[in-house]
C-alpha cells in the first residue's frame, strides 16, 4: 500500500481554460466600444480579455456583414440645351459667353418628388432638402 505524500504546491488555474464562444450580440457590442472615437482597440481587447488581433478579426467581419448593397444608378436624362449667346466683348476687353436661364439647371426625383437646382443654389440649402428627402424614403 502507499502512502499518500503531502502536497507541496498547489497550482490555481483562472481563467476558460479553452476556446471561449460569444454570443453575436456580445460581439457587436465589444466591437461597438471600438468605434467611438478616441477608443483604443487594444484597451478595449483587455477589458474584455481579449486579443487585440480576434478584435480586430470581429471587427472586419461586422464590416463584411454591414455592407449595404451598392448604390443603384438610375438613367440620367439629357434635354436638349438651350443655345448660348454669342459672345460678346466685355469692358475689360475679355471675351465672355452669357447663357440663356435654363442652363445649368438640374431635376432630381426621389420618392415622388421632384427638386429644381438652379444655377447659383446655396449648397447649403440643396443640401439639406436632400437629406431630408432621402430620410423620408
Amino acid at each position: 500500500m502507499l502512502e499518500p505524500k503531502a502536497v507541496r504546491r498547489l497550482e490555481v488555474i483562472t481563467g476558460t481554460g479553452g476556446r471561449r464562444r460569444f454570443p453575436d450580440d456580445e460581439k457587436a457590442r465589444i466591437v461597438e466600444e471600438t468605434l467611438v472615437p478616441g477608443a483604443v482597440i487594444s484597451a478595449v481587447a483587455r477589458q474584455h480579455g481579449l486579443t487585440p488581433q480576434q478584435l480586430f478579426t470581429w471587427r472586419r467581419q461586422a464590416l463584411k456583414r454591414s455592407k449595404v448593397e451598392p448604390p443603384s444608378f438610375v438613367p440620367a436624362v439629357v434635354e436638349a440645351a438651350v443655345a448660348a449667346k454669342p459672345v460678346r466683348q466685355s469692358r475689360s476687353g475679355k471675351r465672355v459667353r452669357t447663357l440663356d436661364g435654363g442652363m445649368g439647371t438640374i431635376e432630381v426625383e426621389i420618392a415622388g418628388v421632384s427638386v429644381r437646382i438652379a444655377r447659383g443654389a446655396d449648397v447649403k440649402a440643396v443640401a439639406a432638402v436632400m437629406t431630408a428627402l432621402t430620410a423620408a424614403r
